[in-house]
């Protein structure tokens, strides 16, 4: 969730754009916006009592608390780019309250307020002045908000904005258009989106011509924003990432797959292709190990996408491009600060794949994702990244750090929403066995023969979801790469396959 600091500095430039006379934060009401006699609420919910001591603990100076507790009124100055603010802390039927309205300025500048009392009087004592990050444009991140609100609301994992055109948001695996909308002026689009990326990613946008960028809609979600240039103009894609953790049990994820999160070092790796759920899989494993170890977490990210506070686990968590310069240089640094578990979010190139293998050998627990469609096509794209004649050595490298690949797609439920069919692949002495003597070609046949010791075939998760009423066949169909074994796997259960037979 964003600081509350950033939320009041949000209020504060509607309050200049709107011209109001004043912000009024009181506890267990939302905040408003006041101007003359009439008001507006700025927040759908209720300020918290704990949100409110969050605001005035940063902006206000450090006895305000205590000097309110006696009766009085504490004000303070506080500027945002520049703008000017005077606040005044105090009590009001017993509920905190903080008013805050514009300051006069004096040659461009803030001039210092003068502290009074509750009755008004004049009354001696510092004033503090907080600074703020410059004032953001208030008309497009306001637009732009306000398209993200809907796509929640509608439930699209991305929304799609491009120069001339209207938004489209994708629902359910499908690309849908926003026809109540007017298309995006590609002046005001640019405007939109550089009012969410930081400074950073507006340099490298207008060296590289595309950036990546996390941004949080306090209360809402937090995005995952991909800006480019295309022959239309700017234009964007912007996913939404639930601001909740959701655990392993409640993505379904099998035992088997739960207790990799319990070994004390080895290589666990999420494939699929992009948009199948990757980021949220890990999420929930990496959570798991945070429920129930004592240990440290190193997550290296592009962007950071889940947030997770520190629970059993002290997590530290950094972004490449802010805090790192590379996913290598990240995963080589991590071997110097203590960690027990690694969670790598892209396997980008040969160096930071060795670098991964390596470090699951030395003692460390590493998380990893590739975009490969099923388990043996993961063994066969990491060992092809290196050359031929250390090929053979990563094999019994990776025989040995290898704990299990979960490579997953979504399909289309029924009724709307969408449901991961998940192929697991876990290291047995058969499996390591296949990896270290290049027969991987004879994985897929040792997974079938191994579902009780939690295997799952793509095409045998596909069928548990259309036997289970999740899935129409003609999705899992659509979904499966052995299309003829899925053919024939759902019509001997009694399905309806003639669709797929007169394709054939």
């Amino acid at each position: 969730m964003m600081t509350q600091m950033a939320q009041l500095d949000r209020l504060l430039a509607v309050l200049v754009s709107q011209r109001g006379d004043s912000i009024r934060l009181v506890q267990d009401e939302p905040a408003f916006l006041m101007r003359g006699s009439e008001s507006q609420a700025l927040t759908r919910t209720p300020l918290t009592p704990a949100q409110m001591l969050t605001i005035v603990r940063e902006v206000a100076p450090a006895d305000t608390e205590q000097r309110v507790e006696r009766g009085e009124a504490a004000q303070f100055e506080y500027t945002m780019g520049q703008d000017a603010f005077v606040g005044n802390v105090h009590r009001v039927a017993g509920r905190l309250t903080l008013d805050v309205t514009p300051r006069p300025t004096a040659n461009g500048s803030p001039v210092a307020a003068s502290p009074r009392s509750a009755n008004g009087a004049s009354k001696s004592g510092p004033v503090a002045t907080v600074s703020a990050e410059p004032r953001v444009d208030v008309e497009a991140r306001a637009a732009i908000d306000a398209l993200l609100r809907q796509q929640m609301t509608r439930k699209a994992s991305d929304i799609h904005l491009r120069s001339g055109e209207r938004p489209l948001y994708r629902v359910d695996g499908d690309i849908v258009p926003e026809n109540d909308l007017q298309p995006l002026d590609a002046p005001f689009l640019e405007r939109m989106l550089l009012s969410i990326m930081p400074e950073r990613n507006q340099r490298e946008f207008q060296e590289m011509n595309d950036t990546d960028c996390a941004y949080e809609l306090a209360d809402v979600a937090r995005f995952r924003v991909n800006v480019f240039r295309d022959r239309h103009g700017i234009g964007s894609v912007i996913r939404s990432i639930s601001s909740r953790v959701v655990t392993a049990d409640e993505m379904g994820i099998t035992p088997e797959v739960q207790r990799l999160c319990d070994l004390s070092k080895g290589l666990v790796l999420v494939t699929g292709p992009t948009g199948s759920g990757k980021s949220t899989t890990l999420c929930s494993l990496i959570d798991l190990v945070n429920r129930t170890r004592k240990d440290h977490i190193i997550t290296i990210e592009d962007p950071i996408e889940f947030v997770h506070a520190n629970k059993g686990c002290l997590i530290t968590q950094r972004q490449v491009g802010q805090h790192t310069t590379s996913f290598k240089q990240a995963l080589r640094a991590a071997l110097r600060e203590d960690p027990d578990v690694v969670l790598v979010g892209e396997l980008r190139d040969l160096e930071t794949v060795s670098i991964a293998i390596e470090t699951a050998e030395t003692g460390h627990l590493v998380f990893g994702t590739l975009h490969t469609s099923t388990a043996p096509s993961t063994i066969d794209r990491i060992i092809d990244q290196f050359p031929a004649d250390r090929q053979a050595q990563v094999r019994v490298m990776l025989s040995e750090s290898l704990k299990g690949v979960i490579s997953q797609t979504l399909c289309r439920k029924v009724g709307g929403g969408r449901v991961a069919a998940r192929e697991i692949l876990l290291a047995t002495p058969a499996i390591s066995n296949l990896i270290r003597e290049a027969k991987t070609f004879q994985i897929q046949s040792a997974m079938q023969t191994s579902r009780k010791l939690g295997m799952v075939t793509l095409n045998d998760a596909l069928v548990e979801l259309v036997e289970t009423g999740q899935v129409e066949p003609q999705e899992a169909y659509a979904k499966a790469i052995e299309k003829s074994m899925i053919l024939q796997s759902l019509k001997s259960k009694g399905h309806d396959m003639s669709f797929a037979e007169k394709k054939a």
